[in-house]
C-alpha cells in the first residue's frame, strides 16, 4: 500500500466512524492530517462535549481515541483490526476546551497473531505530550 492510498484509507474509515449512530460518533471532530502504511495523524480542537466535570479533556475520550485511532493506523498494515487485548494510557498533562490536539499513533509491530499499537496525543500550539497510549491486539483470522 503506498502512502497515499494509507492515508486514503485512514480517512474513508474515519468518515464511516463519525457517520455511525454508535459510541464511535463520539469521534466526529477529528480529523486525518496524515499518515502512512502503519502511521495515522489526525487532530482535533477540544470541544465542550470532550471535557470532564472539572473542565479537562475527559481521560474516557483519551482513551478511546487512542484505541481507535490505533487500529486504524493498523488496519494499513492490511492487517484486520483485530481484538484488544490489553489497553494502557498515561494521562501527562490536560488540556482545555479550545485546545487543538495532534494525534499519532502507530503500528510498531505486527505478527501472525498479536499487533502492538503506540499513541501520543500532544498540544499543537506546546508541543507538549497530554497523553500516551499502547495497546495490543489479537489479529489472527480463526
Amino acid at each position: 500500500m503506498t502512502s497515499k492510498k494509507a492515508v486514503e484509507l485512514l480517512k474513508e474509515i474515519v468518515k464511516y466512524s463519525q457517520k455511525s449512530t454508535g459510541f464511535e460518533q463520539v469521534l466526529k471532530n477529528i480529523q486525518v492530517t496524515g499518515g502512512d502504511v502503519g502511521h495515522c495523524l489526525a487532530e482535533f480542537v477540544v470541544k465542550k462535549e470532550n471535557l470532564n466535570a472539572g473542565g479537562g479533556l475527559h481521560g474516557g475520550f483519551t482513551a478511546t481515541v487512542v484505541d481507535n485511532f490505533t487500529t486504524y493506523a493498523l488496519v494499513t498494515t492490511n492487517s484486520s483490526p483485530g481484538v484488544t487485548v490489553d489497553l494502557h494510557v498515561s494521562y501527562l498533562k490536560g488540556a482545555r476546551e479550545g485546545d487543538t490536539i495532534i494525534v499519532d499513533a502507530k503500528a510498531v509491530k505486527t505478527g501472525k497473531t498479536l499487533a502492538y499499537l503506540e499513541c501520543e496525543l500532544r498540544n499543537k500550539n506546546t508541543g507538549q505530550i497530554i497523553a500516551k497510549g499502547s495497546q495490543t491486539k489479537f489479529v489472527a483470522s480463526p
